[in-house]
């Protein structure tokens, strides 16, 4: 069990997680969690910047768990997860996603774990925080995380799944990270608009051709 695969799949997670946090269900929200971050950062750069890395880290530390556990599934069913009809499958899903991001059905997956105040706002309950959050999972969000899980599902690198999601959510966390740092910047970010439901179909567009992909990878290996 190494971590391996091209370097170019972590960039690609990483900025599939940035234009995931412009899409209307999770770019709203960034203003909101910024601004939480600046009031108890005090007016301090510095710490607004751990406030928001922190928090961030909980939300990859999640993440990074959720894709360990898929990669454990291919790992462990290896023979099993390389069946052309494992990859059929997979890519059924994946298409589904993309419906799903085009609104024409939602999936909406159970969320045990709501949000919720921890006490005093210090570094370790600001973690706990976005290790919460990252359970709380967006009708925006879970079309590609479900698509990415499915995918990883496939593999058999066990710490290059963990390590593709961390790097996906710190993708996402980024235009959070920056605003917590530098609160001036809030003011600067463009509003929600129609803009953002490009990104949708954007997105939608990708899940289709990787799910597509993945159905004719199936009928190949037949």
């Amino acid at each position: 069990m190494n971590l391996s695969g091209s370097p170019l799949d972590f960039l690609v997670a990483f900025f599939a997680g940035v234009l995931v946090s412009f899409t209307p269900c999770v770019y709203p929200l960034i203003p909101v969690s910024a601004g939480f971050v600046a009031l108890n950062a005090g007016g301090s750069k510095l710490k607004g910047f751990l406030l928001s890395f922190v928090y961030v880290t909980g939300v990859a530390v999640t993440y990074s768990i959720l894709g360990l556990v898929a990669s454990l599934t291919g790992s462990i069913f290896g023979q099993i997860s390389s069946h052309p009809m494992v990859y059929i499958i997979v890519g059924a899903m994946i298409i589904l996603f993309g419906f799903s991001m085009l609104d024409i059905f939602s999936i909406n997956l159970p969320i045990f774990v709501r949000r919720g105040t921890v006490g005093k706002h210090t570094f370790i309950s600001v973690f706990v925080m976005g290790l919460v959050s990252g359970l709380v999972v967006s009708p925006c969000l879970t079309p590609v995380l479900g698509s990415i899980l499915a995918y990883l599902a496939t593999r058999k690198q066990v710490f290059y799944g963990s390590a593709l999601l961390l790097i996906f959510a710190y993708g996402m966390g980024l235009i959070l990270i920056l605003a917590g740092t530098f609160s001036s910047l809030l003011t600067a970010l463009p509003k929600s608009g129609k803009w953002m439901v490009f990104i949708k179909i954007l997105f939608a567009v990708v899940l289709f051709a990787s799910g597509i992909y993945f159905i004719y990878t199936g009928i190949r290996r037949f």
